[in-house]
């Protein structure tokens, strides 16, 4: 078994580390489709104790409730297993999305990357 295989890319999904913490970035349209390609290598980060992440939706172009659901499933596995979520979005749409759905309280966007890696760590909060 391999510590540390080669970070997944794949058409949605480019994962990599930064300062500490295991980048998602996410790309194009986030749909029931893009989910089932995603759902395995997110399961892989965020099954982890401890693990720092960030979902990056800067480069997301389309944001419907399957990409909800990927966020909360992140969320609520890291959390389960004591570690931290952070969410960079910048696409006024999906940020709106998220403030309706009330997500965005639950796990506060970020507007850069930069920002989303030095903000302390959420709480779980409702």
């Amino acid at each position: 078994m391999s510590n540390d295989p080669t970070p997944p890319t794949t058409g949605y999904l480019r994962v990599r580390t930064d300062r500490g913490h295991t980048v998602l970035e996410l790309h194009g349209e986030i749909d029931i489709a893009a989910a089932v390609e995603i759902i395995p290598h997110l399961d892989a980060v965020t099954g982890r104790r401890d693990a720092r992440v960030v979902i990056d939706l800067r480069h997301v172009a389309f944001f419907d409730c399957s990409g909800l659901r990927l966020l909360y499933r992140a969320r609520q596995r890291v959390l389960d297993r004591g570690g931290e979520l952070r969410l960079v979005c910048t696409h006024p749409l999906t940020l709106r999305v998220l403030k309706v759905t009330g997500l965005s309280r639950l796990l506060p966007p970020a507007p850069t990357l930069d920002a989303a890696l030095e903000q302390p760590e959420a709480t779980s909060h409702t």
